[in-house]
């Protein structure tokens, strides 16, 4: 049913409203509107229909008007930075869909730390119209202590991973530490992230520990930007390749680089030295060879900030959420330890 849909060539119709959701489902438009605001106490015949009719008639929440009419906005501002970084992006894009889906919009800024005032300005720029609240994803030291120098003056969530040992980076690390050591290997080589970052920090660790608890040798650790061209200058631009049966790559953008550098020495990926990473990106399973990494939910940690956020936003308390158990991916480029060693 589509009655809102214009024929081709007509000017558009109007956008769909309760009322039209009501008459779809066969319902009031008081129970459209206890649904829309989560009420729980809809029979879940009742709720079917009543979701097959706002996905029908594609209807979208009317936000200016429930702004003008409860006083309040529904307008979220988002600050993040590093958007070209595989991380920042996808949990942006986590969090901008869990808004929409709450009934609020989030207006992203991508800030240019290279300014000092780029906060300062971004805020200004947000809060030229009435904002609900301010979800601020810090990723290293510096936006963290940015962050917390600013008076936001409407409630704040800010999302950073911290060096906590029971965070995704521990268990991440920890998993791919033991699935090498259960192929053999027993020599490893790291490259880590920025040291200004809390995940490349806690990867750090955590590949510290893990080894030391596997009882295993560690001959190095490397330090890149997150990026391909970093883990690949990491072992390009060393005279030799440490006696390593395997590097462990703390996100798959620096494996993919470390991978092209071993190739170009010659070495050849998983006989010679496997190459492991974190994230599990779309394309790290079309690397030569498919790469072995842990699985990270960005979706999840967008989704979760828009959540606090709304819930102090709205004065209520946040869903409990479960700790994310990261999903080791076993692909080729991890394989037996070589022969004699």
């Amino acid at each position: 049913m589509t009655p809102h849909r214009a024929p081709s060539g007509a000017p558009p119709s109007r956008p769909a409203t309760i009322y039209d959701v009501a008459t779809a489902a066969g319902v009031s438009h008081q129970t459209v509107s206890r649904l829309l605001k989560g009420y729980e106490g809809i029979r879940p015949e009742t709720r079917a229909r009543v979701e097959q009719a706002l996905a029908a008639l594609d209807y979208r929440p009317n936000l200016s008007a429930r702004s003008l009419k409860s006083g309040r906005s529904h307008r979220i501002g988002a600050l993040t930075h590093e958007t070209s970084q595989v991380g920042p992006s996808r949990i942006a894009e986590g969090a901008s869909a869990a808004a929409r889906e709450a009934g609020y919009i989030l207006d992203l800024v991508s800030l240019d730390m290279r300014n000092p005032h780029a906060i300062e300005e971004s805020l200004e720029l947000l809060t030229q119209h009435s904002l609900a609240g301010v979800l601020a994803f810090a990723s290293n030291d510096e936006m963290v202590h940015a962050f917390g120098e600013v008076d936001f003056r409407v409630p704040v969530y800010l999302e950073a991973e911290t060096d906590d040992p029971t965070s995704f980076s521990e268990t991440a690390i920890a998993a791919l530490v033991d699935h090498l050591a259960a192929l053999g290997h027993r020599r490893l080589l790291h490259i880590a992230g920025p040291p200004n970052w809390s995940a490349a920090r806690g990867r750090q660790h955590a590949y510290e520990s893990a080894v030391e608890r596997g009882g295993l040798t560690s001959v190095g650790v490397l330090h890149g930007d997150w990026s391909a061209g970093s883990g690949h200058r990491a072992l390009a631009e060393l005279d030799e390749i440490p006696p390593a049966t395997a590097v462990v790559a703390a996100n798959d953008q620096m494996a993919l680089g470390a991978m092209l550098a071993l190739k170009e020495r010659g070495l050849r990926i998983p006989v010679d030295i496997s190459v492991v990473g974190v994230d599990d990106i779309p394309e790290a399973a079309y690397f030569d060879p498919p790469l072995t990494t842990v699985q990270n939910d960005f979706d999840a940690t967008g989704r979760t900030a828009v959540q606090r956020l709304i819930a102090r936003i709205e004065g209520t308390a946040a869903a409990a959420s479960l700790p994310r158990e990261p999903l080791l991916v076993a692909r080729r480029s991890s394989g037996l330890a070589p022969v004699g060693h």
